[in-house]
């Protein structure tokens, strides 16, 4: 079963919350897939990811193109599918989007907007169905100063 956590963003924007824990991923080794609701989405996130800091570098792709080889090589991968992408152990649902398929995952990480009613709602839901999944679930929020403490 998957380890699922459920980070709740009050302080801050998935924009500005989303890198430090790719990164955090990355030096622990994991591949990692973003799962995202919407292309629109998807491209606005790609290019943040290039430049939301000057000094450092997250080595990213998206699904989007001909060559699933060339996806599969990425260490983060921003898709819209929910299928398991690029060999990533660990997955994150951003935004409301859809559990991902947990084929071959030890950890989901459902980030979501705390100032939005519908993400709240769908975390909800979310967190019920995994439960009932006997999978082991953590929740997370903000503190003011934007670091992470576990609720439950």
């Amino acid at each position: 079963m998957a380890e699922a956590l459920f980070y709740h963003l009050t302080e801050s924007r998935l924009e500005d919350a989303l890198p430090p824990l790719l990164e955090k991923s990355l030096e622990r080794g994991w591949k990692v897939s973003v799962h995202i609701a919407s292309a629109e989405r998807r491209d606005a996130l790609d290019a943040h990811l290039w430049t939301y800091r000057d000094e450092s570098f997250l080595p990213h792709g998206i699904d989007q193109g001909d060559d699933d080889q060339a996806s599969g090589r990425q260490p983060v991968l921003l898709t819209l599918s929910g299928a398991p992408a690029n060999g990533a152990s660990v997955r994150f649902a951003v935004d409301g989007s859809d559990v991902p398929s947990l084929e071959g995952c030890d950890r989901l990480v459902l980030m979501f907007d705390g100032h939005d009613q519908a993400q709240l709602e769908r975390a909800r839901g979310q967190w019920k169905e995994l439960k009932a999944g006997d999978h082991t679930l953590t929740y997370w929020q903000q503190t003011p100063e934007g670091r992470w403490e576990r609720k439950a």
